[in-house]
């Protein structure tokens, strides 16, 4: 299946470096047991995907440049417009590295969520250059409308940022699957009260679906992003496949409000084609259009990002 004549934008991308978001490790998953069955759930999920084992992420600034030159081979050796990077450890290594290929990357500023937050937020997009906030809901300890978070949400909707969430299972095996945040509904006050913001979900909502539709339907500021295996259907008490998402996603909010992403990071896969060639069969098997497909695709994206150099008819819509 070709897609080079599609303008690609992946909205969600890890850069592999250690210790992303700079909080300590959950202690519960320190237990021997649960180690050993986040290991036997990761050999599993190798041989199902028939990936190779992933090298370790960066640590040394040698290993970085190293990893980014091969990102900037990925990007060329699929043809992809921009890579949006949601997160490599700090906001300042972030930006530093989207700088020296800014035809090529964009960075998310990544930082948790709590009083204060505001300050590093304004520091990150207006002195670093980053342009959005990406967030994990179950790693967030403070409600998304307490009063002392409001400057961040007040912030983005000034810039019109993307604010990219992550809410359901978080994680493999030993992973979390409860917390007050997990469910997509958790973000309703502040999206309804900042319609400004574009409130993007990844992994279809990563086993909480039906919220993140529900959500969508309320509240037009909201967007689901695409990203990953999505093996979380396999743990729903009913049958889903990638077409049943798309379908429903294009039923409750159309085209304009679902954007592509990988949630690639590690090498030697680096790139995961794989997963945007499953998500463009799903498409074309539904009979999506190829203008709908354009604006999933990186259109919306694009869109999202403020990109001056986007300039079809389908994008500008």
């Amino acid at each position: 299946m070709s897609y080079r004549h599609l303008r690609v934008i992946d909205m969600h991308v890890h850069f592999p470096i250690a210790n992303t978001l700079g909080l300590p490790p959950d202690p519960k998953q320190q237990h021997p047991l649960l180690q050993a069955y986040a290991r036997e759930r990761g050999e599993r999920m190798a041989r199902e995907w028939n990936t190779e084992p992933t090298e370790p992420a960066a640590r040394t600034d040698a290993e970085v440049d190293a990893y980014l030159a091969r990102w900037v081979g990925e990007v060329e050796r699929y043809g992809l417009h921009k890579v949006v990077f949601v997160s490599a450890n700090t906001n300042d290594r972030l930006a530093g590295l989207v700088a020296r290929h800014p035809d090529k990357f964009i960075g998310f500023a990544h930082h948790a969520l709590r009083p204060g937050a505001d300050t590093e937020l304004r520091r990150a997009v207006d002195e670093l250059g980053l342009r959005g906030y990406k967030l994990l809901g179950p790693r967030t300890e403070y409600p998304f409308e307490a009063p002392e978070l409001r400057g961040v949400w007040e912030f983005l909707a000034e810039k019109r940022l993307p604010a990219l969430i992550h809410f359901g299972f978080l994680g493999r095996g030993g992973g979390i699957v409860q917390h007050p945040r997990m469910s997509p509904l958790a973000l309703f006050e502040v999206a309804r009260d900042f319609p400004e913001i574009p409130f993007v979900v990844p992994h279809f909502g990563a086993g909480y679906f039906d919220d993140l539709l529900a959500l969508c339907w309320s509240l037009p500021n909201v967007y689901i992003d695409t990203s990953g295996s999505n093996q979380w259907m396999r743990w729903m008490p009913y049958p889903l496949s990638l077409e049943d998402l798309y379908r429903k996603a294009l039923e409750t909010v159309g085209a304009e409000r679902i954007v592509f992403g990988s949630d690639s990071s590690l090498f030697p896969r680096g790139f995961s084609e794989r997963y945007l060639l499953d998500q463009l069969r799903a498409c074309y098997t539904l009979g999506v259009s190829e203008a709908e497909v354009e604006l999933i695709f990186g259109g919306n994206a694009a869109r999202l990002l403020g990109l001056a150099e986007w300039q079809s008819g389908a994008a500008a819509a």
